[in-house]
């Protein structure tokens, strides 16, 4: 085997997977087992290409378009981790997240379709990496435009505005007020913000697709089943975009 041949086939510390199996277009949920949900349900000839530390990823087809599914885990940190390493490492071009959040506004209700169109947090996650201070960081506008577009000729509704990307899903005497009236955003997650830093500095596309599970404002929330299986409106139109994407 010639050196460049060992380069293609040299994994990550937390990706076992060949450079090749990994599609140009990536689909991103949190859960290993969204991830089996999706590649058995919406893809051909799938193969599983990662399984370190149960992350899962599997590359098929879509509809004659090879794409990946790879699960990110929970939080910033996790997604910094991974995105970063499927931009940097495997030539990834375009990461669409797909996940759930939690609403903090009146307009904004359990089962909607939210696009992400910017992401405010207080992790440090940017200074970390890229040396600045961002507290609020975008998705890529040409990306979103892809999504809107494939939205609206598949009749979906879909909202799109500035989310939380939090680092603590736990909080006590947590005010979700503040975060919709000081920073205007319209719901909570937890992976946004490194994704958006990561294919910021990279030069890469990011965007992300939300379903409401949850209300801060109605107390109404989808259980742990219904999470896990009931986004299949957001998974079809996350789909139907990596078709749109050269």
């Amino acid at each position: 085997m010639n050196k460049e041949s060992e380069c293609e086939k040299m994994p990550t510390v937390h990706i076992e997977a060949d450079k090749s199996d990994v599609a140009p277009v990536v689909i991103m949920p949190g859960d290993p087992k969204r991830v089996e949900y999706i590649v058995n349900k919406y893809l051909s000839d799938a193969k599983l290409i990662n399984e370190v530390r149960n992350e899962l990823g599997y590359t098929g087809y879509y509809k004659n378009k090879k794409v990946t599914i790879f699960s990110s885990g929970m939080g910033i940190p996790s997604m910094g981790i991974y995105s970063y390493e499927l931009f940097k490492d495997y030539d990834v071009e375009a990461i669409i997240r797909i996940g759930s959040a939690g609403s903090y506004s009146e307009e904004l209700n359990v089962g909607d379709l939210f696009l992400v169109e910017s992401s405010y947090s207080d992790s440090n996650y940017a200074s970390s990496f890229g040396g600045g201070s961002d507290k609020i960081v975008y998705s890529h506008a040409g990306l979103n435009e892809k999504i809107i577009t494939t939205a609206r000729l598949h009749g979906m509704k879909l909202r799109a505005g500035r989310c939380h990307s939090t680092e603590a899903f736990y909080k006590e005497n947590f005010d979700f007020k503040k975060f919709r009236n000081d920073y205007n955003c319209d719901c909570v997650e937890m992976e946004t913000f490194s994704l958006f830093i990561n294919a910021q500095e990279l030069h890469k596309k990011a965007s992300c697709i939300l379903t409401i599970s949850d209300s801060y404002v109605t107390k109404e929330e989808l259980n742990s089943s219904q999470r896990e299986h009931d986004f299949d409106e957001m998974i079809k139109l996350a789909l139907e975009t990596a078709l749109t994407i050269n």
